[in-house]
């Protein structure tokens, strides 16, 4: 038996993630059947060939570096104190 947390997330027991091939970070079905609910595992997997992969790799790639052309890194400036003050504030010396 399973229970259902606070934040309404559900752990499948291991036997039928086993017998059903449910990894962690797969896609579940929550299906109304009448007066119970079914669980089934997505079957909508998006398998790519490596190309495909590559491909989409190289285009966020590219987004990613025409953000950084818009809005390249400021340099930080001094702030007047550094890490180790943090650890000696409010101690007596």
């Amino acid at each position: 038996m399973a229970k259902v947390t606070a934040k309404l997330q559900v752990t499948v027991p291991k036997a039928l993630a086993d017998r059903y091939g449910i990894a962690p970070g797969d896609d579940i079905d929550w299906e109304a059947a009448g007066d119970v609910i079914r669980v089934v595992p997505s079957r909508r997997r998006r398998t790519l060939d490596p190309r495909q992969r590559l491909r989409l790799f190289d285009q966020a790639t590219a987004r990613q570096q025409a953000r950084q052309k818009r809005h390249p890194r400021q340099r930080v400036r001094e702030r007047g104190w550094t890490r180790a003050d943090l650890y000696d504030r409010g101690r007596a010396r």
